[in-house]
């Protein structure tokens, strides 16, 4: 529109308009971009956006000039996108929101820098365009190796202390804390990392200039002056609600290694999050509660449904978290989850199949072959078979019918292993 100001040269600019145009998670804007380019699809938007009639027309073109558009840009799809976007492009001009950014002495991070946390590439069309970052702006290096601690904002004292032991512990152990800086467990695990003198990043629902909730404002200050980081990914000015509360907690999923649910009721957001990192094949664990407590009933459920491992102390955790062959984390002192050299030279030797199989087998409880499958991803048939090789090859164990993770001193070392056919 003749009143939007963005200079589509800069990838700073264009990666700030989208990230104010479309709503967190927006798929029609990530195929959109993903199809013609940021800058390109910003172009086209603002050629579209005047009114219905342009839209239709532009839409028009477009399928005439890319026939192979995705199913997400159907025609019908792409005029309701543009007419969500359209009201956003009046009076647009991101220079605003860089401006209130570098006041902040934040950075944007754009897809493709070096500090941006490549894992949330597997959020595919819902990643975000931008992520707008106060404090250490690199996350990609404390990604790769973090661990989300989350749960209710109504926690019980018990929830609060095993959210501060986890977090201490793991921050002790080289891990980043990763959380959403609300009330209650997020802000026990915050604080828990500080006191460890550890990292943690906190993600946001609002703006980064908003400090949200306002209770925990010294403590997120706290975050970033101790070298975390506190991230969005929509710009400076933008009011959190419970739609991008939900949607934020993708961005928890997928930037750690690992999901912990600390304390969580039956309908707890923080189950959102579990979901996701079970969608994203990401490991998830759980904490257990007194059966009697109601704020535990969806670590319950999740542990019940095999959704999650249970896990008790910031070990677990940490075993949760590490990849396999990824060796001990710092400060366990041996006790870490990772293999050792001759043990992951085994592992090495694992295909696809048997990789994340591997990974989805509980390390203690074992659980049953519905359960392995839905974590791995694979079909029943396909995980039976499989399980097989792998009890065979000394990965797995079985137990009256159900599988867990071989004890670590018993894996394979590098002149056994197993390949497993897809």
């Amino acid at each position: 529109m003749a009143d939007a100001r963005v200079d589509l040269d800069d990838p700073r600019a264009v990666a700030a308009a989208w990230s104010r145009l479309a709503e967190p998670a927006d798929v029609g804007a990530g195929r959109l971009v993903g199809a013609l380019g940021a800058a390109a699809a910003l172009a086209w938007l603002l050629e579209a956006a005047p009114g219905p009639d342009v839209a239709e027309r532009a839409i028009r073109r477009l399928h005439a000039e890319r026939p192979a558009l995705p199913e997400d840009l159907a025609p019908a799809r792409l005029l309701r996108a543009v007419s969500r976007w359209a009201p956003r492009t009046r009076g647009l001009d991101p220079r605003r929101e860089l401006r209130a950014l570098d006041l902040l002495g934040g950075t944007l991070l754009l897809p493709g820098d070096p500090r941006w946390p490549g894992a949330l590439a597997d959020l595919g069309a819902a990643a975000p365009h931008c992520l707008w970052v106060r404090g250490a702006p690199d996350l990609a290096e404390p990604a790769a190796r973090s661990v989300a601690l989350v749960g209710a904002r109504a926690c019980t004292e018990y929830g609060r202390h095993v959210a501060a032991e986890l977090g201490h512990g793991l921050v002790g152990r080289g891990f980043t804390v990763v959380s959403g800086g609300a009330y209650g467990i997020d802000a026990a695990a915050h604080r828990a990392a500080l006191a460890g003198d550890g990292r943690t990043v906190a993600f946001l629902a609002g703006g980064v200039d908003r400090l949200y909730p306002a209770g925990n404002a010294d403590l997120l200050r706290g975050v970033l002056d101790a070298g975390g980081a506190v991230v969005s990914e929509v710009p400076p000015g933008s009011v959190p609600s419970r739609v991008r509360f939900l949607l934020r907690n993708r961005l928890i999923a997928a930037t750690a290694r690992a999901t912990v649910v600390v304390e969580a009721a039956w309908r707890s957001g923080a189950l959102s999050t579990a979901t996701r990192a079970t969608e994203l094949l990401r490991p998830v664990g759980a904490v257990p509660g007194p059966v009697t407590s109601m704020a535990s009933g969806g670590c319950h459920r999740l542990l019940r449904d095999g959704m999650a491992v249970c896990v008790t102390d910031a070990d677990e955790v940490a075993e949760l978290a590490l990849p396999a062959g990824a060796g001990e984390a710092p400060g366990t002192g041996g006790r870490g989850a990772g293999a050792g050299a001759g043990e992951t030279e085994a592992l090495d030797d694992l295909d696809g199949v048997g990789r994340r199989l591997f990974d989805a087998l509980p390390l203690r409880r074992a659980a049953d072959v519905a359960s392995i499958a839905r974590a791995a991803g694979l079909a029943l048939d396909e995980t039976r078979g499989a399980l097989g090789l792998l009890e065979l090859a000394g990965f797995a164990v079985q137990e009256a019918g159900s599988w867990r993770r071989a004890p670590r001193g018993s894996l394979p070392r590098g002149d056994r292993s197993a390949t497993l056919g897809t």
